[in-house]
């Protein structure tokens, strides 16, 4: 009895992994301007502030900009270094040519944040930004690879809470016997 009580525990504690793994595990990003505007080949200065859960700042991550154009074509990265405040790190990021172009943070921890697509080489130059677009919901939570997938940790949470009520309603049977078991 005592075997299948350590075999049951294994088993519940194998299924509650996955949850466990990806519980705690997301941030947040907020750029202090967006690039709309900015001239081909002109740097693009950007700090990027993260935070664990929204609150902590995250230190010792290697958060990277990715610059998406030409229908996904064309690609750059540009790493992100740590500044003298903990959680920011500042880029310097250059669209290489004239056009409209996306743009992803890899926050080096959890995620990938999308954001908006920008026209670059329209005149003007880098403007504030005007919303944090990780705490506005633009960085998808819905798995591809864009969040940490909170729908699997769920239903991970839920197939571990299930195998282990099964196993407490198996061990309270076999502890009353057969005759209960029965009817």
């Amino acid at each position: 009895m005592t075997k299948r009580l350590m075999l049951l525990a294994v088993a519940a504690a194998a299924l509650a992994a996955p949850a466990s793994a990806t519980a705690g595990g997301w941030a947040t990003v907020s750029l202090d301007s967006v690039p709309d505007g900015v001239a081909p080949a002109q740097p693009w200065e950007v700090e990027l502030t993260i935070l664990q859960h929204g609150v902590t700042p995250l230190e010792g991550v290697m958060p990277r900009v990715t610059v998406i154009g030409h229908g996904g074509r064309s690609r750059e990265a540009f790493a992100a270094r740590p500044t003298a405040e903990p959680g920011v790190y500042r880029a310097s990021v250059t669209f290489p040519e004239l056009g409209t172009w996306r743009y992803v943070v890899d926050d080096g921890f959890s995620a990938r944040h999308t954001y908006p697509p920008v026209r670059i080489g329209h005149g003007g130059a880098p403007r504030q930004a005007e919303v944090d677009p990780a705490a506005a919901g633009s960085a998808s939570g819905a798995g591809g690879g864009d969040g940490p997938d909170v729908l699997l940790a769920l239903l991970a949470a839920v197939l571990a809470g299930t195998a282990a009520a099964l196993g407490t309603a198996m061990l309270r049977r076999r502890r009353q016997g057969p005759a209960a078991a029965g009817g």
